[in-house]
Order: structure tokens, then C-alpha cells, then sequence
């Protein structure tokens, strides 16, 4: 494999001749497509669960048949006619990481997914699959979509939540719109949330490459009430009446909040222009997670609330991989083999450390790379043991890193590289 920045200038130089226009294929208008991904660590299955659509298109309108980075998981709109591929996205989803859990090999659950694609104004195929951390397919599904079916809901109609923009910095067609979404705080608290909503499109906007990039974001608040304050912990037996349904000990882990509810997400967005989701929990316990092209689901009033938002977020907008681990143990949680080189930019294996950041290191850097003071404090970039939950056989690319730990105040070289192609990809063609 190539080095990733060869790849993408490739792929989009390929396709810029032949680039299709938007407005060839696709009206401006929304296709909602949810699906349940169920099964367990021997048999997994896509099922399409419903369709919607709404007026307007606030993803992207170029780049439209390529991908930024893999993931875990990819989604074909293919012209029914011609079989050329119109529009394609990446993503990774809660199902996928819940896979490489004991419970998984135990029992079989279910989950849900909603992707956004432009809305075909001719018969399409829409082809979804589902991918290992190794890039082997697990499951995938292909569907007809006539655009013309009665049965696609439509969703003109529907009162919007209640929003307010936080930084509005064009029309949607130009810029990357970001929702920051209320959860467990009530009717009577929605002034907390946008004091809140405000901080973390303040902070994330105050990080690199974000602050470079400002004019191409569009911040949304969206004051979705709920009936408790709070949300559930389930450590604690507590369990609470919210918008999302969001709950702490996912997976059994006590930190990672997530919410299965992903339809009434999209539900509650319903006539408000977004591509990427940041859902806050109106609670001081720690805790977050952040899935790509899923979405982002932080607390809002631990103390580390602004360094976590912002982590989450190189999660879900950013393709970013976790490059902590288990200083005291040789600890995997099976997300990670070694072997393969993944998918994600800011880890390697070194099984593949050309299309990752090789092109980076400062001449006459040794591969691995002594984590020292001086590196640490200047964020330099090396090849430094230990990283994505592995103490050995993985490798970060700094010492602290905003993907590593609460007290840096930066994402390293590489995880800005990382973030602004994605970015570039979204916004431009080239």
C-alpha cells in the first residue's frame, strides 16, 4: 500500500475528469436509510429496517464516489442503470466494537445504524458492508431504492427541534455542518445546554486544525428535551428517562457512554442541516465515546469535559484511533491484531508504516523511537511503543498527543494531517 496522501491525490486526480456532477444524479434532498446490524462472533447481518427522506442535502458535493480513509464498514450508491458507483461513505459503528467482546462469543444482540445519502433521482443499488479491523468482510447487504417508492417516509413536514447555530459560517452546500445535540437535561435546563453546546464548539474550534479551517464549519445546537436530568448508570442501578437513551457501562466498561437509540438521533434532526453528530450528557461523571461517522457522546460537566469533547470528536470526525494503553500489562482488547496494519492514520504495526507517517519522521529518526522529555514537550514525532490499547507491537507517532491523553493541549503533527485531509476531502475537489 502507498502512502495514504498518494492515494487520496490519486483516486481524486483520477476521478476529477470524469468526476460526476452532483446535480446529474442526485436532487437536493436527503435519503435516510436505517438498518439493524445484529448477530454475534460467528455470523453477523445486515437488515434494512426503513427509509425517509427530507428537502435539502447538507453532506458533501464532492469526492463523491471516494473514501478518506476505510473504516470498518462502507456504504455503494450505484447508478441502477450504468453500475457506476455515484456516492460512497466510510464509517464504523458500536455493532463492530461489540463483536471482539466476550459477550459476543456468548449471545447475539442487535444494533442500530442510520446513514445520510443524497437522494438518487433514478433507480439505485445501495450497498452496504460490514468490515473486520483486518479489512475482511463480515456481512453486507444490496437493496433496490426507486426513488419514486410510496413507502420512503417523508419527512418535510415534521417540526424541527428546536436549534440555534453557534458558528454559522456559510450555506450547507459549502461548509461541514456539526450538531451538537442535548441529552438528559430537561425542558428547564436547555440554558445550561447551550452554555455548554457553546464550550464545545469553542473548544474544538480552538484545536488544530479546526481553528485554520473555521469557515468551513456550521455549529448547530439542538435543544432536545428530556424528561429526567441526568443519564443512566447502570454500575449504579440508576437508570433514567432521556431523549437518547444514552447509558454509561457499555460493554460492562464503566466509562464508555453510548447510546443504541441511533434512529431517534436521527429522528430528532429532522429539518436541521447536519453531517456529523455531537451528542452531550448532561452529567459530571466521566465518561464518552466516539464513533466514525457515528457520532460523538460526551459528559458535559466533568472537570475534563473540554479536552474529552474534543478527543471524541477525532474519533468521530476525525478517523482517529486511541494511541493510549495499559502501561502495566501486554493488555488487547481484541480490537487490534497484530500483523495487519489498520485502518486508522495515527497507529502502525509498522506492517505497513509507509502509508502512515513515515514521510513525517525528522531525517535519522530510529525506528522505534526513545520517548524522551525534550520529545514529549515539543510533540515531536517518532515512532514511540505503545498504542491502541497495546503496550507492544503498536506504535503512536508522539509521546502525549490530544488522542492520548487529557493533559495535552494539541493533537500531534500527524493527527492533524489526519483531521484536515478529512476536511480538504469534504470540502474540495481536486
Amino acid at each position: 500500500m502507498k502512502h495514504i496522501l498518494f492515494v487520496l491525490v490519486t483516486l481524486i486526480s483520477a476521478t476529477y475528469a470524469t468526476a460526476q456532477n452532483f446535480d446529474d444524479y442526485f436532487a437536493d434532498r436527503t435519503l435516510r436509510i436505517d438498518y439493524v446490524f445484529s448477530g454475534n462472533a460467528e455470523q453477523q447481518i445486515v437488515a434494512l429496517d426503513e427509509l425517509a427522506s427530507e428537502e435539502g442535502w447538507a453532506g458533501r458535493r464532492v469526492n463523491l464516489d471516494i473514501v478518506p480513509v476505510r473504516g470498518n464498514g462502507d456504504v455503494k450508491v450505484i447508478d441502477a442503470e450504468s453500475g457506476k458507483t455515484i456516492y460512497r461513505t466510510s464509517f464504523s459503528s458500536l455493532f463492530q466494537e461489540w463483536l471482539v467482546t466476550d459477550e459476543a462469543s456468548q449471545v447475539t444482540k442487535s444494533f442500530e445504524a442510520t446513514f445520510l445519502v443524497p437522494f438518487p433521482k433514478k433507480e439505485v443499488f445501495v450497498e452496504i458492508t460490514l468490515l473486520s479491523n483486518e479489512g475482511l468482510k463480515q456481512a453486507s447487504l444490496r437493496h433496490k431504492v426507486n426513488p419514486k417508492d410510496q413507502l420512503i417516509r417523508n419527512m418535510d413536514k415534521r417540526t424541527p427541534t428546536p436549534h440555534e447555530y453557534l458558528h454559522k459560517s456559510g450555506s450547507s452546500k459549502d461548509c461541514i455542518d456539526v450538531a451538537i445535540i442535548a441529552e438528559g437535561y430537561t425542558e428547564a435546563e436547555m440554558e445550561i445546554f447551550m452554555k455548554d453546546a457553546r464550550t464545545a464548539c469553542e473548544e474544538i474550534l480552538s484545536y488544530e486544525p479546526f481553528a485554520s479551517h473555521k469557515e468551513k464549519f456550521n455549529f448547530v445546537a439542538v435543544k432536545l428535551a428530556s424528561k429526567q436530568s441526568d443519564v443512566s448508570e447502570p454500575q449504579f442501578n440508576t437508570w433514567r428517562e432521556t431523549a437518547l437513551n444514552s447509558n454509561f457501562h457499555t460493554f460492562y466498561s464503566p466509562r464508555y457512554l453510548t447510546t443504541n437509540s441511533v434512529h431517534l438521533i436521527h429522528d430528532a434532526m429532522a429539518g436541521i442541516d447536519y453531517e456529523h453528530l455531537i451528542i452531550l450528557a448532561n452529567t459530571d461523571t466521566y465518561g464518552g465515546g466516539g464513533i466514525y461517522n457515528s457520532y460523538t457522546l460526551t459528559t458535559a460537566h466533568n472537570p475534563d469535559f473540554k479536552p474529552v469533547v474534543v478527543h471524541e470528536f477525532g474519533h468521530s470526525f476525525g478517523a482517529l484511533a486511541d494511541e493510549y494503553f495499559y502501561e502495566h500489562a501486554d493488555h488487547t482488547d481484541g480490537t487490534y491484531k497484530l500483523g495487519y496494519e489498520p485502518w486508522e492514520q495515527n497507529i502502525s504495526t509498522l506492517v505497513d508504516f509507509e502509508s502512515k507517517w513515515k514521510d513525517m519522521l525528522p531525517k535519522g529518526t530510529p525506528i522505534p523511537t526513545e520517548p524522551t522529555d525534550k520529545r514529549k514537550e515539543n510533540y515531536t514525532i517518532g515512532v514511540y511503543e505503545g498504542g491502541g490499547y497495546m503496550t507492544k507491537g503498536m506504535y503512536r507517532p508522539a509521546v502525549v498527543c490530544r488522542m492520548r491523553d487529557n493533559e495535552s493541549t494539541q493533537f500531534c503533527a500527524v493527527c492533524q494531517r489526519a483531521i484536515e485531509r478529512i476536511i480538504i476531502y469534504n470540502t474540495k475537489q481536486e
